[in-house]
């Protein structure tokens, strides 16, 4: 997967550019770029290519840090709860 599509409004990339920025702003950022992916770009996908294309030049940038805890986020199996955990019957 080519980077353009991964982050097609640059909203990682410029985060890079930031001077000062923090991780909250990060985190903020972060959010903003899953909610803006084209319908079709694997958000796990993306953030590999990510990191393998940012994070090794930005090792100590918070951004590193968010898509890092993305990546674990994603690979993370998810607990299902509410009424689709209740026996049926």
């Amino acid at each position: 997967m080519d980077i353009s599509h991964c982050d097609p409004k640059g909203l990682i990339h410029e985060s890079y550019r930031m001077e000062g920025i923090t991780a909250s702003e990060c985190r903020s950022i972060f959010l903003d770029w899953a909610l803006s992916l084209p319908e079709g770009v694997d958000t796990r996908d993306a953030i590999e290519v990510l990191i393998v294309h940012l994070s090794s030049r930005f090792p100590g940038h918070p951004m590193t840090a968010v898509l890092e805890e993305g990546s674990v986020e994603m690979r993370a199996p998810k607990r299902r709860g509410g009424w689709r955990s209740r026996p049926r019957g």
